[in-house]
């Protein structure tokens, strides 16, 4: 091939439908187990752009633990019921709603707001989508936070978990139209990524 011969891409299909061999695995949704000390229940639905909630969608989680260390454990696959390895997986139910077993994830440097990262996987999509999840406390480290700063005030409400009575988190995705989640876009950005 010579050096003036410029390739080009395949183009991006649909993501999905999920089938329950291929990407479920056994306690993907308990990144420890329930009612361990600390653990919360993190929860939400995804939205089309009509307002109807997705049946057949997957997220994907990763976090650093409470403390906001980034963990470097095996075990992800292969729940063992206590090792916390900050990934997790949760195919959305009929009903659109998803959930997962965590705990609330600490910031990982001082002073810097804590979230969670996300990427869902949904029919119609021709890439996943990628996103974060911020706990609702700690407003200066929320006004502080890069990417939270550089977006209007109703955009930014999208990324931002509301605290149950409970302790836990819920947190819905909206895919397009109104009140539509902020998405990140990594291709040709730093290593921040920049807002859609």
């Amino acid at each position: 091939m010579s050096n003036s011969t410029k390739l080009v891409p395949t183009p991006g299909q649909t993501v999905g439908p999920f089938y329950g061999y291929a990407l479920p695995y056994d306690k993907d949704r308990e990144l420890l187990a329930p009612g361990s000390p600390g653990s919360i229940r993190l929860q939400g639905t995804v939205y089309d752009g009509a307002g109807h909630a997705i049946p057949d969608a997957i997220l994907e989680i990763w976090q650093p633990d409470s403390e906001g260390n980034i963990v470097h454990r095996t075990g992800s696959l292969v729940r063992d019921g206590y090792t916390f390895t900050g990934f997790g997986r949760s195919a959305v139910g009929n009903s659109g709603v998803y959930t997962f077993t965590t705990v609330n994830p600490g910031p990982t440097e001082p002073g810097a707001a804590a979230f969670i990262s996300v990427a869902i996987f949904a029919r119609g999509l021709m890439n996943r989508l990628f996103t974060r999840i911020y706990l609702p406390e700690n407003e200066e480290a929320l006004a502080n936070d890069p990417l939270l700063s550089s977006l209007d005030p109703e955009r930014r409400r999208t990324l931002i978990a509301r605290r149950d009575a409970d302790g836990g988190l819920t947190w819905d995705i909206r895919l397009q139209g109104e009140g539509e989640t902020v998405f990140l876009d990594f291709e040709g950005a730093g290593t921040g990524g920049a807002a859609k």
